[in-house]
């Protein structure tokens, strides 16, 4: 059975819908992500642009050449970020409508997490990007 993942932003102006299984669930823990979500890390899912389904008006801004973030020009809620190069979305996991169905399989770019995380989940951790 085929997954659905719906969410959206904090204002309900940008939606969204991914009718697929996620090709990953990881959590980053980079000084990009932390600067871009506002927090200690980026839980997200990685989905296939094309299995994405987005409606409304969102704003993005390059954080490195190949890596797009979007946002609701509305509110500024984190939605995603894109390899439009490699076909890649990640949904950030606090936009869905239902956050638990998030089921994060590693955490990454540990050497820049923030000192007062702690791991007590049991998942592997990459001090950088995790093996290909």
């Amino acid at each position: 059975m085929v997954g659905k993942y719906e969410g959206g932003c904090l204002c309900g102006a940008v939606r969204y819908v991914v009718e697929a299984e996620p090709i990953n669930e990881r959590i980053c823990h980079c000084r990009l992500c932390q600067r871009a979500i506002g927090a200690a890390f980026n839980a997200r899912l990685l989905f296939r642009i094309d299995d994405v389904t987005l409606v409304g008006r969102v704003e993005t801004v390059h954080s490195s050449p190949s890596l797009k973030r979007g946002f609701c020009s509305r509110c500024g809620t984190t939605i995603f970020s894109k390899r439009e190069s490699a076909g890649i979305m990640g949904i950030t996991s606090g936009s869905l409508d239902d956050p638990s169905l998030f089921k994060p399989q590693l955490h990454m770019w540990t050497a820049s997490k923030q000192p007062w995380v702690r791991f007590d989940d049991g998942l592997p951790q990459h001090p950088e990007a995790p093996p290909a």
